[in-house]
């Protein structure tokens, strides 16, 4: 440590200051990767009424190659994370998703140039969660980091939601030929912002002056290891080899395979979806999606914190947080009375809130899954590996998020005059990843067992 203990201020629960930036960090990553889903109505939009002229499939490429970059960056990243620090390593993440987000703006009509710019953008942005999980570990004791990761991860709601008003209103403002450009600009400008304070504020436990003795110790108070460094003073050097021969990585990595699409898809295509199934406009669209993501922060704070209730009654953390998972993957089966209660026939006006409704549970069950997940992480292998195994799990759900991006795009397409078929194909798929996530993983690990010789 750089500065005795003894040396600092008393500052009580500075940890929830660094968990304020990474949410922050992780509201600006949502908010530029979310601008595209609202702009789907200009890009597929034909040209003589002066869109793109893309098709659902074009659309489907774009994203798909978004985020086939994305998990690429992601499991580098990670290493990359644990060699260099999280401070360094999140910030040189979000400067480069930055430019090219705004570089977005001048890419014009081309499919492969929005490709392009876009797949770079995602190499960006795939630093930001193993920062963060690896943040979360180094900041906050293990009965604390679901509801820390909880918190940060509602960032990607919150980014969402302001994606929801903000692109829609760019585009009715400014007119869809300059609008589209402007929600790019502006978006990807904005996290130049948040770098400031995360250099004025940041720093490892060991080596932050703000951070008091008694909290220090508290962070450490499950007896884990303080820092990132092996004895020779170098950072930890862990071989891939090694993470991957763990049952507990590919656990990981299984339930963000089967149940990231999802969230993606949720991202992506639920502005498309309430368009074609209710005939919205893009005005519209921005209520109901709006309240989606408002519902998932609930879901993200909430779920990250059901483990805590059953770990103050005595149950050990791992059993803890398995059983809330449980309990959380059977709630996503909603959806699959979303195109039932989507049925203006039956429902008439209704019908809409309804379908938005049910989808508005499955977004926050997602987010409380998501947050519990991410901990596993944390709670079996130790404080260096956990960037390098979260960026493995990130590239598998990335790899799951391009799968079921094709999927929607090629559905869409193939029921172009029912689109109602596809996204009830859609959402069965959806209903169903959960429950086959946890089963697995319950399989590779059935009970907890922590990693101590890494």
């Amino acid at each position: 440590m750089t500065s005795t203990p003894s040396a600092r201020p008393e500052l009580s629960s500075y940890r929830w200051i660094i968990c304020g930036l990474l949410l922050f960090s992780t509201t600006f990553n949502y908010l530029d990767r979310q601008v595209i889903s609202y702009l789907k109505v200009f890009y597929c939009m034909p040209v003589a009424q002066g869109g793109f002229g893309w098709s659902n499939t074009d659309f489907a490429n774009l994203t798909a190659f978004f985020t086939a970059f994305y998990a690429g960056m992601t499991i580098v990243g990670g290493w990359v994370i644990d060699r260099i620090g999280t401070k360094l390593g999140l910030a040189f993440s979000l400067i480069v998703w930055s430019i090219f987000g705004i570089l977005n703006a001048f890419a014009g009509s081309l499919v492969s140039m929005h490709i392009l710019i876009r797949s770079a953008f995602g190499i960006g942005e795939g630093g930001n969660f193993p920062a963060s999980i690896k943040t979360v570990a180094e900041w906050f004791p293990k009965r604390e980091r679901a509801l820390a990761t909880g918190i940060f991860n509602s960032g990607s709601n919150i980014g969402a939601m302001i994606a929801a008003l903000f692109v829609p209103w760019c585009l009715v403002h400014f007119g869809y030929q300059k609008g589209w450009k402007m929600a790019f600009i502006l978006t990807g400008a904005v996290g130049f912002i948040w770098l400031m304070f995360w250099f004025w504020l940041y720093d490892t436990p060991a080596n932050q002056k703000r951070l008091s003795r008694s909290e220090y110790d508290y962070i450490h108070s499950d007896g884990e290891e303080g820092g990132v460094r092996d004895a020779s003073g170098d950072r930890a050097k862990i071989p891939w080899s090694k993470i991957l021969s763990y049952r507990q990585t590919w656990a990981f990595a299984f339930g963000k395979f089967m149940t990231d699409g999802v969230w993606w898809f949720y991202l992506f295509w639920l502005p498309d979806y309430l368009l074609k199934q209710f005939g919205m406009t893009p005005g519209q669209v921005r209520l109901p999606t709006f309240v989606v993501y408002g519902v998932a922060i609930i879901g993200s704070v909430y779920g990250g914190g059901i483990p805590m209730t059953f770990i103050k009654h005595g149950m050990p953390v791992y059993r803890a947080r398995m059983r809330a998972m449980l309990i959380i993957a059977v709630c996503p089966l909603i959806v699959l009375t979303t195109q039932y209660f989507g049925d203006v026939s039956i429902f008439g006006k209704m019908a809409a809130a309804l379908a938005v409704a049910t989808i508005c549970v499955a977004a926050a069950a997602h987010q409380a899954w998501s947050a519990n997940l991410f901990t596993t992480v944390s709670d079996m292998f130790p404080k260096k590996a956990v960037g390098t195994v979260t960026g493995v799990g990130a590239m598998a759900g990335g790899i799951g998020g391009v799968v079921v991006q094709k999927l929607a795009g090629g559905l869409t397409d193939a029921f172009v005059k029912t689109p109602q078929t596809a996204y009830l194909i859609m959402f069965v798929v959806c209903a169903s990843s959960y429950l086959i996530a946890w089963s697995v993983i319950k399989i590779l690990v059935p009970r907890h067992k922590a990693i101590t010789d890494l």
